[in-house]
């Protein structure tokens, strides 16, 4: 299959890219700047010059595609560090729509796959969340889930790849790595309260098969879970980072978790165990990689922070 990718060269588009091809697909990669384009020129890859919000090039890359993976989103609302946090947000998530929007009615009555990226943190507050779940009403993202599954109803075999806060592996930049300069700027690596709400995970590589089995084998409307491990206890995650960092471990009240954590304090108190027991089964997708806590250990990590 030719699939045209979006995040492309980013740190889950590119283990994308390399799955796909490895498996003997096609590839046609988003890029947005020279240096995007040189880099997936370099593997072989054909390149769609363009950006999330150029909704003409979007289509054109579907309309040249056996299949989509829209991997690219824009994260820099959660580092940015002037404007309000939840305006930048949803803007985010209204950019993320109208690209979906735009390469689902190019796919339109082709039965061509789309697979698209939403998060798990928040779908199932108090339980293990499942696929049978719907998005959250109340998270920005949820537009895209509905816009996408509608689009099964117009002839398009679409997806929606939910994957956890901490998708980790070599070259994260995301969650961990935030962590970690946190507690090396506080001194101490925090969790909140006792610290047992838990963060499904997985390794960018297993996330990668994933979609490459989505691409090739989901059913149309399918909501797919890409947690390896259901839960890990958030203290796990500070105690291995304070262990490489040689920091004290401490508990951080519940109503001084953003004054610690800063605007990532929305989120490391949340509590979302999901399980893909059903993905495992519809797709016969395996995870073989490093666990969250594994990777926290090979210290790689942290000589990541010492070279940035």
């Amino acid at each position: 299959m030719r699939v045209f990718v979006t995040g492309a060269t980013g740190f889950i588009g590119s283990a994308i890219v390399n799955e796909l091809m490895e498996a003997g697909h096609q590839v046609l990669g988003l890029a947005r700047s020279d240096a995007s384009a040189a880099s997936l020129e370099a593997k072989g890859v054909a390149v769609q010059r363009g950006t999330l919000e150029d909704l003409e090039s979007l289509k054109r890359g579907a309309q040249a595609s056996d299949g989509v993976i829209h991997a690219g989103y824009n994260h820099d609302w959660l580092y940015a560090a002037d404007g309000d946090f939840f305006t930048l947000f949803m803007a985010a998530a209204e950019t993320d729509r109208r690209a979906i929007e735009a390469m689902g009615t190019a796919l339109a009555g082709s039965d061509r796959p789309l697979i698209i990226t939403s998060g798990l943190l928040g779908l199932a507050p108090g339980r293990v969340g499942t696929e049978d779940d719907a998005g959250d009403p109340a998270s920005p993202r949820n537009a895209s889930e509905v816009l996408v599954l509608a689009m099964a109803a117009s002839g398009v075999r679409t997806s929606v790849v939910r994957l956890p806060p901490s998708v980790h592996g070599d070259g994260d930049h995301g969650f961990v790595p935030g962590l970690i300069g946190i507690a090396r700027a506080k001194g101490a690596s925090g969790y909140v309260a006792d610290g047992s709400n838990r963060w499904p995970a997985v390794h960018r590589l297993d996330a990668a098969v994933l979609y490459r089995l989505a691409l090739e084998k989901a059913t149309a409307g399918s909501r797919l879970h890409g947690s390896a491990e259901e839960g890990v206890p958030f203290r796990d995650i500070a105690t291995a980072i304070g262990k490489q960092l040689n920091l004290p471990v401490v508990s951080v009240a519940s109503d001084e978790a953003e004054e610690h954590f800063g605007r990532m304090g929305r989120f490391v108190a949340m509590d979302a165990p999901n399980s893909s027991r059903l993905t495992r089964e519809q797709l016969g997708w395996n995870p073989t990689q490093r666990t969250l806590l594994q990777d926290l250990e090979q210290g790689i990590y942290f000589e990541q922070q010492v070279n940035a």
